[in-house]
């Protein structure tokens, strides 16, 4: 009942648009300074979540996978990666804010948080997250009141008549 109030309720397509453009507004901002700032470098972050990763109450490590994933490839790659966490940011704030690719745009949004989570950052994190799903789990509905309106329609549109004509 929620779920489908949530996916198809106009009522909760302008309660998500609120919330949508408050975390594109936060998204858009941190890429926004990062970009435009001093110089936005990961290095130092990256080197401390390796050297202090998050630990279970054993004292042993949690996601030794993911301390594994900066060692081996977040670090030796850094200048990738200072490019696409600015960048991403603002492009999750931007695709939010305007409401076009909203889900794709909350996926990657996710994804960032996770991966800032896992890094042992607390932060806003979990609110982003909890917000996130919310807007992820809306889907369309999240977008109605944004350029998701009309380029959802096209887009399935495009792709469908493209897949009639391959058969």
């Amino acid at each position: 009942m929620f779920a489908d109030w949530l996916r198809g309720n106009k009522f909760a397509a302008g309660l998500l648009t609120v919330l949508r453009l408050w975390l594109g507004y936060n998204w858009m901002v941190a890429g926004w300074h990062k970009m435009t700032g001093e110089g936005f470098d990961a290095t130092g972050y990256l080197k401390n979540a390796v050297a202090n990763p998050v630990k279970g109450p054993d004292g042993s490590m949690v996601y030794g996978w993911y301390v594994s994933f900066l060692e081996n490839f977040a670090l030796p790659n850094i200048e990738l990666f200072n490019f696409i966490v600015p960048v991403g940011e603002f492009l999750v704030g931007l695709g939010l804010i305007l409401g076009c690719l909203t889900t794709a745009a909350m996926f990657f949004g996710l994804v960032m948080n996770f991966s800032f989570f896992l890094a042992g950052t607390v932060s806003h994190n979990p609110t982003d997250i909890f917000f996130g799903f919310i807007i992820l789990f809306a889907g369309f509905n999240a977008g109605k009141y944004g350029l998701d309106y009309w380029v959802i329609p096209y887009i399935r549109k495009t792709i469908f008549r493209q897949k009639a004509s391959i058969k």
